[in-house]
């Protein structure tokens, strides 16, 4: 292994909760000092108590605050702070903040702004996947025509149904579903409408719907010397309105030529678009096949699951990487062992699923051999209502995936969370289910559950 011959010397973590604690320890580690930064509602984090520096930048309102881009800067600025890790969420993927960042003399903890522009519009990340070998859905290779006549044509070649996707969309939004020839140019005149509005871009493009496909990712780390790796994949096909409920690695039940195929194309594209940092590939996989839905530039929620069937640390590749260094490990060092899984324990009700702030009475974490907790959480932390009401994400490792899920049905029957409403009883049922504990569920299996339930 490699020993990184540059590093940062101070980095200001532009994020919050559990991921920002994750960077923070991971900064400690590498002998990075840090900066936190908090709204007015963050004061009692824990990683604000543990950063060398904490300095406020905004009232709780989001846009005033953590996605003001002036602010941090500033913070950056007053701090002394030479690099940023904006974390996922916030401003992870936004090519302006990126830009703003290196331009202000920072070290930007990711991408460069170019290759977040290329991946965060759909078309231009199709394009680019297309160049590289990646397979990719079939559909309009391009943004959807207003031609009414070349757009039913489009339809009529790749098939019903079809799926509408805004080109700039994400987080499950600016999508629909097109299942008759007859409603595909009105479902587009809303979906461009709504893209507009959402996403400041109306551009749309089709793609064949799959109608059970799973959800496959890919983890990669690059670090834009022409040098990438992956650390494998991830299966999170358990979802409840396009956000992942829980995630593990590797996926299960994949046909394994295909899968050897698709991790080799993932690296070649790092390469070929000169990646820098971390970065995930998300597939749909259907009947043995891999299309590709998008890439996420940043650090994944469910990363965890990778570090643990790899040993690599992701988050400190991307802090040697931003400084200048190639990566610290070539694919032959990267061996996967065993199975990991990962609940995320969200602070609402396990029934309606609607958010549930307040104060944690009393917090308890599991643990035992194999088992991972990153959370934010501790007896007396109170949850603020003006977030995302992810509070933890509990991970578990073992030798085999039922090793790992006897661990995980072990570590949600140990963690205790009094004082507000949990997801957990939802994850312990999950566990327990026998349709996921067979493996290979489609994206649709839990919506399904719930509906029946």
């Amino acid at each position: 292994m490699l020993k990184p011959a540059k590093k940062l010397q101070k980095v200001l973590i532009a994020n919050r909760g559990e991921i920002a604690l994750r960077i923070l320890r991971a900064c400690k580690e590498e002998g990075i000092k840090t900066v936190a930064v908090y709204s007015t509602a963050d004061t009692e984090l824990m990683h604000v108590k543990l950063a060398d520096e904490s300095i406020c930048i905004g009232p709780p309102l989001a846009t005033n605050s953590y996605l003001k881009v002036s602010n941090i800067i500033a913070a950056a600025e007053v701090t002394g702070a030479d690099g940023i890790h904006p974390g996922y969420g916030f401003l992870a993927e936004n090519a302006d903040f990126a830009e703003q960042v290196e331009k202000s003399g920072f070290a930007f903890i990711g991408p460069k702004a170019e290759t977040i522009r290329l991946m965060g519009d759909k078309v231009s990340a199709k394009d680019a996947m297309i160049a590289a070998g990646v397979p990719t859905v079939p559909g309009s290779d391009g943004p959807l025509p207003e031609d009414e006549e070349t757009a039913l044509r489009i339809g009529r070649e790749v098939g019903y149904p079809v799926i509408i996707k805004a080109a700039g969309g994400g987080g499950g939004r600016g999508m629909r579903v097109v299942h008759k020839e007859e409603d595909l140019i009105e479902a587009a005149k809303q979906t461009r409408s709504e893209a507009g509005a959402w996403f400041g871009n109306p551009m749309v493009y089709l793609e064949k719907y799959l109608t059970n496909p799973r959800h496959v990712e890919v983890q990669v780390l690059s670090d834009g010397q022409g040098h990438a790796i992956h650390l494998g994949d991830r299966d999170c096909s358990l979802q409840r309105r396009h956000q992942k409920v829980l995630e593990e690695a590797p996926a299960p039940g994949l046909d394994e030529k295909a899968r050897q195929e698709v991790l080799a194309r993932c690296v070649k594209a790092c390469i070929d678009i000169n990646y820098r940092g971390a970065g995930t590939f998300e597939f749909l996989y259907e009947n043995g096949r891999f299309y590709f839905i998008e890439m996420n530039t940043r650090v994944q929620v469910e990363h965890p699951v990778s570090e643990m069937v790899t040993g690599i640390d992701i988050v400190k590749e991307m802090l040697r990487g931003v400084a200048g260094n190639p990566l610290s490990f070539t694919q032959d060092d990267v061996k996967m062992h065993g199975h990991s899984l990962e609940c995320r324990i969200n602070a609402e009700d396990p029934k309606t699923f609607i958010p549930s702030p307040g104060l944690v009475k009393h917090f308890h974490a599991p643990g035992g051999n194999g088992v991972r907790v990153d959370s934010h959480l501790y007896s007396g932390y109170k949850v603020p209502s003006n977030y995302d009401s992810l509070i933890g994400k509990l991970i578990t490792w073992g030798a085999t995936r039922d090793e790992a899920m006897a661990r995980m049905r072990n570590a949600l029957d140990e963690i205790v969370v009094d004082g507000i409403k949990t997801n957990i009883p939802l994850h312990r049922d999950l566990v327990r289910d026998e349709g996921f504990c067979e493996g290979g569920v489609n994206i649709h299996y839990l919506e399904h559950k719930l509906a029946n339930q």
